[in-house]
């Protein structure tokens, strides 16, 4: 039996073919000092042999495991520091493995759902999971996404509450609709002084406050187990989030003075009515404070 033909020395296409390389890696090899200049023939060619082939090789298996040139130098070399950039290449190794893992939950939720939600975190699509296709609309999903940057999964799980209500509710979703033409209509030339500001603002108060309402009665609804596997499960989703102040010179709204004037409004009747206390120039109804108070104290 005869073998073929063995040759005593390859030139460096051949070597970077059978090592997996190229002859340009290969001639940055030798000018980084990596890889020692081989001898030439008579045509002036590089002629790689056994010993130049088995130190590419292993140069290809550490380039491949994420070792750096420099690395890889420093293990030919016999140095003791290498322990340490091994050390810190595993870090890194693990932190890429975890968004890759990350990366693959995100995409499987989004072809689960079908929509941009799958793209919020599990928490989030775990509380709409029973909303009726189509109930949520874009500017719901929106506000849940600037919600879970600004505060994180159990903020926009909390928000998402709100959702499943509307979705609902179609009663608090049509007053919802209503309150959102009339925010809108607050531009530039309405004036933060007129006084239909601040009656917006009222009926804003007493629509959160029915809103507040129906999600503690769906709460109550709710098995206890259900509830303290959510808030257990926030301690997993760990979201860069920003402060709310933070937020508010990061996220441009093109807000009026007008509008500006009703949302502080707004939060001013809500939390005067959670705390008992109604401002005599409230606008609100003696069933409103009423509500509200009941709220504040269930």
């Amino acid at each position: 039996m005869h073998l073929p033909a063995i040759p005593r020395w390859v030139q460096i296409g051949d070597a970077a073919a059978f090592t997996g390389t190229t002859p340009r890696a290969i001639r940055h090899y030798h000018a980084i000092g990596l890889l020692a200049e081989p001898r030439r023939g008579a045509d002036n060619r590089r002629r790689y042999g056994y010993g130049d082939m088995i130190r590419l090789l292993w140069i290809r298996k550490m380039a491949d495991a994420g070792i750096a040139l420099d690395d890889i130098r420093s293990v030919f070399a016999g140095a003791t520091d290498i322990e340490q950039s091994l050390a810190r290449l595993e870090e890194s190794l693990t932190a890429k493995a975890a968004a890759i893992e990350h990366q693959r939950t995100a995409v499987r939720h989004l072809r689960e759902s079908g929509t941009p939600l799958g793209l919020l975190s599990p928490l989030v699509t775990g509380r709409l999971r029973h909303v009726p296709p189509g109930a949520l609309r874009p500017s719901d999903l929106d506000a849940l996404l600037v919600t879970e940057r600004v505060f994180g999964p159990l903020g926009a799980a909390a928000q998402a509450d709100r959702f499943v209500v509307l979705a609902t509710r179609p009663d608090l979703r049509a007053e919802d609709d209503r309150l959102a033409e009339a925010e809108a209509a607050q531009d530039d030339s309405v004036s933060p002084d007129d006084p239909r500001v601040d009656a917006l603002a009222s009926r804003r108060c007493a629509h959160e406050i029915a809103l507040l309402s129906a999600i503690e009665d769906a709460e109550r609804e709710e098995a206890h187990d259900d509830r303290s596997e959510r808030y257990e499960a926030a301690g997993d989703q760990r979201e860069t989030t920003t402060s709310g102040s933070g937020a508010i010179g990061k996220m441009p709204y093109d807000f009026s003075a007008a509008r500006i004037r009703y949302e502080e409004r707004a939060l001013e009747l809500l939390h005067a009515q959670q705390h008992g206390d109604t401002p005599p120039d409230s606008g609100l109804s003696p069933h409103e404070a009423a509500v509200g108070r009941e709220v504040a104290s269930g």
